[in-house]
């Protein structure tokens, strides 16, 4: 299934999303190893980048990768899954990843307790997701998104340890955040009656995907060389405030 919400390493328009996760996954291959679980393929590209860091790594999704051959590294196994649960023995990882998943969840809090429960004692969560204050409109595709208070709340209800960090872009991120966030106000202005937060989340999906389509590339047409030139360079990580664009927490089994 092709949404807005799957980016492709292939379609310039992404770039500004699709560098952040990059970032997510290089940062996240300098912490794993061992035997991994990834809860969230995507398109594959993630996957990637971490498997040459670990032992063995088993990467879960609803969608099997559309346009990705995963066949080639060796020890890397995908299964097709709907999570929460996780159809795995306890404590089996040392590490479980998952990028931009959990604002997908409906239950986040039973998500977690599968995550905790696969894991060894001592293993870690590397989760990214949504920074909420830095969101230009309501995203029909997500159930939730917190704020990093309300996500450093959640992770402490379920793991002993945890390290709060952000993701914060140079002045090439902040530039193209600006004009992508006049763009939007451009479109939501034609939204009188608010539609977008009074309309149930499936009656919006189609025409958000159509929108967020459309101005990413109306982005790209009108601001090309600063869109193509965004690479994950462009992002870094920090101590977590309002300001970052993605939340990238760690907890720890103790």
């Amino acid at each position: 299934m092709s949404t807005a919400e799957r980016v492709s390493h292939s379609d310039e328009s992404d770039n500004f999303v699709l560098a952040r996760s990059v970032l997510a996954y290089r940062e996240a291959a300098k912490r794993i190893c061992g035997r991994v679980l990834e809860i969230g393929t995507g398109e594959g590209y993630g996957t990637r980048i971490i498997a040459p860091a670990v032992v063995s790594l088993i990467t879960v999704d609803k969608h099997e990768p559309a346009g990705a051959d995963l066949h080639d590294l060796h020890n890397v196994e995908f299964r097709r899954a709907k999570v929460p649960p996780l159809d795995f023995p306890s404590n089996s990882f040392d590490f479980v990843i998952s990028f931009q998943v959990i604002e997908h969840i409906r239950d986040d809090f039973a998500f977690l307790d599968e995550v905790k429960r696969v894991l060894k004692h001592g293993g870690r969560f590397i989760a990214t997701t949504p920074n909420a204050p830095m969101s230009l409109t309501r995203n029909p595709w997500h159930i939730r998104e917190y704020t990093p208070g309300e996500f450093t709340n959640l992770m402490e209800s379920r793991f002993e340890r945890v390290e709060a960090m952000g993701v914060f872009g140079n002045e090439r991120i902040r530039e193209y955040y600006e004009r992508n966030r006049e763009s939007v106000r451009r479109i939501t202005r034609l939204d009188l009656l608010d539609l977008q937060h009074r309309l149930p989340r499936w009656m919006l999906r189609l025409p958000y995907d159509l929108a967020n389509r459309l101005n990413r590339r109306r982005l790209l047409s009108a601001n090309g060389e600063l869109t193509r030139s965004i690479s994950p360079g462009d992002y870094r990580l920090g101590p977590v405030s309002e300001s970052a664009f993605d939340l990238f927490y760690t907890g720890t089994k103790l």
